[in-house]
């Protein structure tokens, strides 16, 4: 019996980000030309499809929240975006202080997308439905009203809309994300910017590797003080959550794990079977650190201006975006790119770019939002479980 041979997308991404460099120095002409054409066009439907993705996603996981109104479902939810946005701004005062010192800005890496004079044969627009504002607006007035109307008929189409949008990532956008970053290191070789980008790429990563541990130790230092146990403890014990994360790269599929252990560290059952699958979709911290980290990063090294307000703007409208991820191969990234474009002002090179970066690290990041949510699960039960008590 024959088994298919399947590559992941990680792999598949480094192998064209390498095909990209070695066929990047001695490419003629029109093959650069072929890529930047292709780019042009994948980059054009990665466009259109950003509303469509936010609104096929955060509509249905809004309505499936709002349905489950409660003390709990709020405490939690507020926890997790609370947990979100300070794992964005330690992500932030971080790279703020240390990437200046490890990155020299280059104002030339601000023309990626136009490398080496490479135009493409010909443009193909598609314009996109409505703006990314517009979709998110658009998302949460849809979520909440089929939460509290209960439609019957609306729920079924805004799911049917979802698996529309999911087969269209799994079968059309994910197949050909490879070949995107092919054409951008090509790109980026002809140019000379490469060995830039590629000594940048392996600073972050160190970087974020380590906020990600600080992180974690953080939240469980945090929870420790409600639940009255060893920090230490209580992460060695979600440690089997944490590698399973690293191998599925799901949190969804992660969910059994990260139930037990909550368990086995002394959560009471009907609170974790409550907070572990919602925290899976509404607490992304790991995410969101990678995300800022990387941001933060490209426009260092790219002379752009990074201000705290900027970054403020972008951290709060995350933690509310990244609900659309669970679910989709890197979905956190692709549900972000609306956002870095119109909040950070990046291109599609830089858009494709951050994607090569968040999908190299996607385990480690998904492992930080998994393990956390066992903090997240012991503070709420000990408010809940204080309260049935007085």
């Amino acid at each position: 019996m024959s088994h298919k041979f399947h590559l992941g997308l990680l792999p598949r991404i480094i192998i064209a980000i390498i095909l990209g460099i070695l066929i990047g120095w001695i490419a003629p002409m029109w093959v650069a030309r072929l890529c930047a054409t292709f780019n042009g066009v994948f980059s054009q439907f990665l466009n259109f499809l950003i509303p469509l993705i936010i609104l096929g996603f955060v509509a249905p996981a809004i309505a499936d929240i709002g349905k489950s109104a409660g003390k709990m479902l709020v405490v939690t939810a507020l926890l997790a975006y609370a947990a979100t946005i300070m794992a964005g701004y330690i992500s932030y005062f971080t790279g703020a202080y240390f990437f200046p010192g490890m990155i020299h800005a280059d104002p030339e890496l601000m023309a990626v997308e136009n490398s080496g004079g490479i135009e493409p044969w010909f443009d193909m627009p598609i314009p996109a439905l409505m703006p990314v504002m517009t979709a998110l607006v658009f998302s949460f007035m849809l979520g909440l009203g089929i939460a509290y109307s209960s439609g019957v008929s609306l729920r079924k189409g805004v799911d049917e809309f979802r698996d529309i949008v999911a087969k269209t990532i799994n079968k059309a956008l994910i197949p050909l994300l490879p070949f995107y970053i092919f054409g951008i290191f090509l790109n980026m070789t002809v140019a000379g910017q490469v060995a830039v980008i590629l000594s940048t790429f392996v600073k972050i990563i160190i970087v974020i590797f380590c906020l990600h541990v600080f992180v974690l130790l953080l939240q469980y230092c945090i929870a420790s003080l409600f639940a009255r146990r060893n920090p230490l403890k209580m992460l060695w014990t979600m440690m089997p959550a944490y590698f399973t994360a690293l191998g599925t790269q799901s949190s969804a599929a992660t969910i059994p794990v990260t139930l037990r252990q909550a368990i086995k560290m002394g959560v009471s059952e009907d609170v974790a079977g409550f907070v572990v699958p919602l925290c899976a979709t509404v607490h992304l911290s790991g995410s969101t650190l990678k995300i800022v980290a990387c941001a933060l990063a490209l426009m260092i090294m790219q002379g752009m201006p990074h201000d705290i307000g900027v970054f403020t703007h972008f951290i709060a409208m995350l933690g509310i975006t990244m609900i659309a991820a669970p679910g989709i191969p890197g979905g956190a990234i692709m549900a972000s790119l609306g956002l870095m474009t119109s909040i950070l002002g990046f291109s599609d090179a830089q858009n494709a770019m951050m994607i090569a970066l968040y999908i190299a690290m996607d385990s480690f990041g998904t492992a930080c939002n998994v393990t956390g949510d066992g903090a997240l699960a012991a503070i709420v039960d000990r408010i809940f479980s204080h309260r049935k008590k007085v």
